[in-house]
């Protein structure tokens, strides 16, 4: 049964397929518990509201025997860091320029669960109809510890899952069920005396090994905040207005990833690569969203991404984008206007060359 499963996703286009007992990370709650003490997740307050069923999979859903874990591959063709750092190019995290993945992923999330309906049939262990439920990031699951314990690979030092196969170019789906399925081994941490990620940080956020403070990470300040961009981090985010690839990029198991591997969805858009922070500037509402449809980036809005454009503006030090950013300095949003005004002192600072 548990070959077939695998078959099965992989057929899908999952790179990796493993199986845990749903009691398999005993030790979550009082880990996630801490983190939230120590205030680590920021304005993520889902987090903490849902807290009690994040903790385990019984938590969430009582009737869950057994979890699949599921990796599919993102690895992209090119090394993120030889792609441009400076000037007037903006940089987006490699596993946003593609397709969203939140939709790719849970389709064939789905479409594995009506094929374990239709071949597997009853739950053998109650006689009942077999139950299952999917999970792809936005629900209160803990999927990385539980791919780890599936086997599938091990949570790094910079706190992402990775295997010696797909390197750090993993999105995880779950997949609940009411079967009781034989766990695979839990995955080997392999990072061994390796501190790369940890030092590639451009703002410092991990405290420790295996620990991240959210609210210094790039990925969390350009996604998940919604206010001004604290002024201690901005210079340190260099032209990345979307995600930040670089405790991911260094990790050496990379060198063993295989771009091929990678589901055809997550393929760059030649747009997304190395894009114009002129043209990002002016943006309006509908702009935006015309251009990122099918993608991640759609669900910060245009406020929040214009703002993070804005700060890359200002550290481009690229006189040529002044008109752009002084446009916005009335914007509606004041968040918006803030960072105009910021980048436009940058700017306006910047030797005219003779």
């Amino acid at each position: 049964m548990k070959e077939a499963i695998r078959s099965q996703a992989i057929s899908l286009g999952f790179a990796a397929c493993g199986f845990a007992s749903a009691d398999a990370v005993p030790d979550n709650k009082a880990r996630l518990d801490a983190w939230l003490e120590a205030g680590c997740h920021g304005e993520m307050l889902w987090m903490e509201a849902n807290a009690e069923r994040r903790g385990s999979p019984r938590a969430l859903w009582p009737e869950v025997r057994s979890v699949v874990a599921l990796g599919m591959s993102y690895a992209p063709a090119r090394d993120p860091l030889r792609h441009p750092h400076n000037g007037d190019v903006a940089r987006i995290s490699v596993y946003a320029q593609g397709d969203d993945y939140h939709e790719v992923v849970k389709k064939r999330l789905k479409a594995l669960a009506r094929w374990m309906v239709a071949e597997l049939g009853p739950s053998s262990s109650s006689g009942r109809a077999l139950e299952l439920k999917v999970f792809v990031d936005t629900a209160p699951v803990m999927e990385k510890p539980l791919a780890q314990a599936a086997g599938i690979g091990w949570q790094g030092k910079h706190t992402n899952l990775l295997n010696r196969v797909d390197g750090s170019w993993l999105f995880l789906g779950a997949l609940f069920t009411t079967l009781e399925i034989e766990p695979d081994a839990p995955g080997r941490d392999r990072c061994g005396s390796c501190t790369r990620c940890q030092l590639a940080c451009p703002t410092a956020a991990f405290p420790a090994p295996y620990r991240l403070d959210a609210r210094r990470c790039i990925s969390y300040l350009t996604i998940e905040h919604r206010g001004p961009i604290p002024h201690e981090f901005r210079e340190a985010m260099g032209n990345r207005i979307y995600g930040c690839d670089d405790c991911l990029a260094v990790c050496p198991w990379n060198r063993f990833a295989d771009a091929g591997h990678a589901n055809i969805a997550f393929a760059a858009r030649p747009e997304l690569e190395a894009p114009p922070l002129a043209a990002l500037l002016g943006l309006d509402d509908a702009a935006f969203r015309t251009l990122f449809a099918k993608s991640p980036i759609k669900r910060i809005g245009r406020d929040r991404f214009v703002r993070n454009c804005l700060i890359a503006a200002g550290n481009s030090r690229e006189p040529g984008l002044a008109p752009q950013a002084r446009a916005l300095l009335d914007d509606a949003d004041p968040v918006v206007a803030e960072a105009a005004a910021w980048a436009m002192a940058r700017l306006s600072a910047v030797p005219k060359v003779a």
